[in-house]
């Protein structure tokens, strides 16, 4: 088993990266705060003081913050909670789209949005909501599957890396809670909680 007091102790929480957790929060942060902005900004004088005094400009501005902050929460999610690498490519593939479509925002407003000859209001609008559609989808999946790996009845698995070879054991909550404890007592007991996990690998055969 490939250091198991990594895999139990507070370097890393459930297996993640903690550069990634607090990545995840600063997105968080910045979503919220760009979604607050927008709304201030068409809302209160902060256009003024940010130098934008035209009514449409302040609405082009609020626009662009706003479909920022969305996909910026929720690419914190994925970053946040433990997700596959197909939630986490699902979710930057959407916020992709999202981008494509704040792009078409802001070459189509306000000349090109619903007046004129060409207007970009409806492929703007289904690019961005295509996007949302898609990474708010593979954000739900990443927290159903963490709930379901969180549940009090449920199980968990452990892999244990030995000679080469990955073996997979589940156990119960209550099991993991005291091979952790085990672990992180550093009291002798680590090669015992391996050999019995390795023996219950044997019994699975």
């Amino acid at each position: 088993m490939e250091n198991l007091g990594d895999a139990y102790g507070g370097r890393r929480w459930n297996g993640r990266d903690p550069r990634r957790i607090a990545a995840g929060v600063v997105l968080g942060v910045a979503g919220v705060g760009a979604l607050v902005t927008a709304i201030l900004v068409v809302t209160t004088s902060l256009s003024a003081v940010l130098g934008v005094t035209d009514v449409r400009a302040a609405e082009k501005l609020a626009g662009v913050l706003g479909g920022l902050g969305i996909p910026a929460l929720f690419l914190s999610v994925v970053a946040v909670l433990p997700s596959s690498r197909r939630q986490q490519l699902g979710v930057v593939l959407g916020s992709a789209g999202c981008l494509v479509g704040i792009g078409l925002f802001v070459r189509a407003y306000p000349a090109r949005w619903t007046n004129g000859a060409e207007t970009l209001a409806f492929e703007t609008t289904m690019a961005y909501f295509l996007g949302c559609c898609l990474a708010l989808w593979f954000v739900l999946t990443a927290m159903a599957s963490f709930r379901i790996r969180n549940t009090p009845g449920g199980t968990v698995r452990l892999e244990l890396k030995h000679e080469g070879g990955t073996e997979t054991v589940q156990v119960s909550p209550e099991e993991y809670k005291r091979y952790a404890r085990a672990v992180r007592g550093d009291g002798g007991e680590t090669e015992q909680v391996v050999q019995e996990l390795r023996s219950r690998t044997d019994d699975d055969r």
